[in-house]
């Protein structure tokens, strides 16, 4: 009976410890996400007791370091859905039908092959494709649209679209094949082609997974850096033009990070301020996803 008494004891001690242990990896994941708010945010309150913050989301014109000075966003962030939305136009059809044919129709073998080189290909550095972007896009888009500029949104937007396809096919792949065999034997059963089982049944019954793809996919879009800090240009002018050189929000903290950017001025504030609305868009982006999965949340 002693030794049992032990046992137990023992068994009990060690399960304290890990739970212990748990919970502070838990609290420094929590500490870490208080502390980078704090950062942003406090910063943005001295930035925005400085500029007013009516000029800083309707002004359209962005010139921080330069005399006379303005603090409208609008051109980062017209620059930055630029890229997002024509990076999801490439990425998001091209992942979902590539996530249908590895769901649905490729062999084992083939899936066996196919999926492991989409991975190596989310695995390419970002800086990589900013210079397959300005190297090899750029010059494309310029033989049949002469008016291209060498840096310009849309080969930003191809390059950053080309690297969030693996995101968008794995992630909704996945969210395909936990769906249960037997409703894909049953619309078989029913009478239905591939075709009708994978756009009728697979695909609506995976829809909260593959919408949460899309959003996360769109969101790491929205936060690209380096692509666009190299193809996308510097140029913080408001267009919709996406053969114009352009600049986003990510491209500018880039580039003024790297200036000779005194500590505690208006233009190192700025960073903050631009960090701090990026934070926003995918913070809202990322409840949009878990919105989407709980409206669409089937269990089986």
């Amino acid at each position: 009976m002693k030794n049992e008494q032990k046992r137990k004891d023992r068994g009990r001690i060690g399960e304290f410890t890990i739970e212990t242990i748990l919970r502070f990896f838990a609290g420094i994941s929590i500490l870490t996400t208080i502390a980078i708010v704090w950062t942003l945010f406090s910063e943005t309150i001295i930035f925005f007791k400085e500029v007013s913050i009516t000029e800083f989301f309707t002004g359209t014109k962005w010139t921080p370091t330069l005399e006379p000075r303005h603090f409208g966003i609008l051109p980062l962030f017209v620059g930055t859905m630029m890229i997002a939305i024509g990076a999801s136009i490439i990425a998001l059809p091209f992942g979902l039908g590539s996530a249908i044919y590895l769901s649905e129709y490729a062999p084992k073998r083939v899936r066996k092959i196919i999926k492991p080189l989409l991975e190596i290909l989310a695995g390419i550095p970002s800086i990589v494709y900013g210079f397959f972007a300005l190297t090899f896009i750029t010059p494309i888009l310029q033989k049949f649209l002469p008016q291209t500029q060498v840096f310009n949104a849309a080969s930003a937007s191809i390059a950053v679209g080309i690297m969030i396809i693996p995101m968008v096919a794995s992630l909704s792949e996945d969210a395909m094949m936990a769906i249960p065999d037997s409703i894909r034997q049953g619309a078989y059963a029913l009478g239905s082609t591939k075709f009708e089982v994978a756009t009728k049944v697979i695909v609506p019954a995976a829809l909260s997974g593959i919408g949460s793809a899309f959003v996360l996919a769109v969101s790491r879009a929205i936060g690209e850096t380096m692509i666009v800090a190299i193809a996308a240009g510097q140029s913080p002018v408001l267009t919709f033009n996406p053969l114009k050189s352009i600049q986003t929000m990510t491209g500018f903290m880039v580039n003024i990070s790297l200036g000779d950017i005194q500590h505690g001025t208006i233009e190192y504030k700025t960073v903050f301020a631009v960090g701090a609305m990026l934070f926003v868009i995918t913070f809202v982006m990322n409840i949009i996803a878990k919105m989407i999965v709980n409206r669409y949340r089937e269990e089986y």
